[in-house]
């Protein structure tokens, strides 16, 4: 991992223990500019997470607990009418002053109020009354949900679930974790100790030599292979989708990144296909393996270009 990061992941680790990888993957997303669905059991720490992202990264930072009384308008804002001046004024929302919108509980709000989100995930703009306002830059989505308790629920329509770039959990710590976490908090709030290491100007220009990581043909063609395969697989009804090919395309060059190249990998595609995929994929009603199988038999069985790349994929 690169200098800069390691230090961000160090301070992100004074106030999450145990859960390196898991941020690491994070970070990962923030680099390839793309949202984070964690799906997990309460109290593992995820709003605690968000928090510690913005301030180590100093991005503007906003919450909105999701609650079927929260309305389209508080996240895209809304237009109100001027006695002195005639005419309409408008009022920004949640989105519009917010590096990090951290959406908790996001599968609690109406279906109507879920999709005020897609246009800002996709375009990074909101639009009011026919009236386009763009969001602050970086922008970048964290929505939790939680897998235990479903009543009050609503279930995330596919065509929001495709926009997120990683599906992640944290899961439970060890018992070595828990223990540094409850002798860390005797008296003091890890929080405060957590310190700002890097600017948004900085992240910014990480994402753009992000952009510019080169992804040979063969690799293009993998990712193809592997999203085509997925269409086909006999317990998928629904596979991975075009935006899905992308995203995997962009994450992979994330990871690359951070291991100090400028170009993919096969091995790279392979790092972060279940993170990326696995929220995309649908199986049958009687298919007999999981998706975690699924994507498994697709890394077996579609060739790795690595194998026979002898370095062409860096040229």
């Amino acid at each position: 991992m690169r200098p800069e990061l390691e230090k961000v992941l160090t301070e992100i680790e004074k106030v999450i223990v145990g859960k390196r990888e898991v941020i690491a993957k994070i970070l990962t997303a923030l680099l390839a500019d793309g949202h984070v669905l964690l799906d997990d059991v309460p109290g593992v720490g995820k709003t605690t997470l968000a928090v510690a992202i913005s301030r180590t990264v100093d991005l503007r930072y906003k919450r909105v607990q999701f609650t079927p009384d929260v309305l389209p308008s508080d996240l895209v804002g809304f237009s109100m009418y001027d006695k002195q001046s005639g005419g309409f004024s408008y009022h920004p929302g949640a989105l519009n002053d917010a590096n990090l919108l951290l959406g908790d509980e996001i599968n609690r709000a109406s279906s109507k109020t879920q999709s005020a989100l897609l246009e800002a995930m996709e375009e990074r703009q909101v639009t009011v009354d026919g009236v386009t306002y763009p969001l602050q830059k970086p922008f970048l989505v964290i929505a939790t949900q939680n897998s235990v308790g479903a009543a009050g629920t609503q279930f995330l329509p596919y065509a929001q679930v495709d926009r997120f770039l990683v599906r992640l959990s944290l899961g439970y710590p060890d018992y070595a974790a828990q223990m540094e976490m409850l002798k860390n908090r005797q008296g003091v709030n890890p929080m405060d100790q957590a310190q700002c290491v890097l600017t948004r100007d900085a992240l910014l220009a990480m994402q753009e030599q992000v952009r510019r990581v080169i992804s040979k043909d063969a690799i293009l063609d993998y990712i193809t292979r592997l999203t085509l395969a997925s269409r086909e697989h006999a317990a998928v009804e629904v596979g991975i989708s075009p935006r899905g090919a992308l995203f995997l395309d962009r994450m992979a060059k994330a990871h690359a990144w951070m291991e100090g190249r400028d170009y993919v990998t096969g091995s790279d595609v392979q790092a972060v296909f279940g993170d990326v995929c696995g929220h995309r994929v649908l199986l049958k009603e009687n298919a007999d393996q999981s998706v975690g199988d699924v994507l498994n038999d697709l890394l077996k069985t579609v060739e790795n270009p690595d194998r026979h790349s002898r370095g062409l994929l860096k040229r």
